[in-house]
C-alpha cells in the first residue's frame, strides 16, 4: 500500500467515527426530551398532530400562541409541570412559568 492510500483510509476511518459519535450524540438527546402540546408559541413548534392535519405542515407554522394541537420538544418530565399535555388536545394551553 502506497503513503496514498494509507492516509486516505485513516481519513475516511477518522470521518466514519466522527458520523457515528455524532449521530449517537443526537439519539441520546432526544431520549431526554418529550413532545408538549399546548406550550409552543406561534411559529416555535416543533410539529403538529395529525390531527391538526391541514391547518399547516409542520415546524414553525403555527400562527397562535399555546395550540393543543401543537407541540415542541421540551427536557423529559417538565411538560406537565410547565402547562402543557403529552397529547393534542383541543382548544388553547395554559403555560405556567417554571
Amino acid at each position: 500500500m502506497n503513503k496514498t492510500m494509507i492516509a486516505a483510509s485513516v481519513l475516511g476511518a477518522a470521518l466514519s467515527l466522527s458520523a457515528i459519535g455524532l449521530t449517537t450524540a443526537r439519539t441520546a438527546s432526544a431520549d431526554d426530551q418529550e413532545k408538549c402540546f399546548g406550550v409552543a408559541k406561534a411559529g416555535e413548534n416543533a410539529c403538529s398532530a395529525a390531527s391538526n392535519a391541514g391547518a399547516h405542515s409542520c415546524a414553525g407554522h403555527s400562527s397562535v400562541n399555546y395550540s393543543g394541537a401543537d407541540w415542541k420538544l421540551v427536557p423529559a418530565g417538565t411538560c406537565e409541570k410547565m402547562g402543557g399535555q403529552k397529547q393534542a388536545f383541543e382548544g388553547m394551553g395554559k403555560p405556567t412559568s417554571m
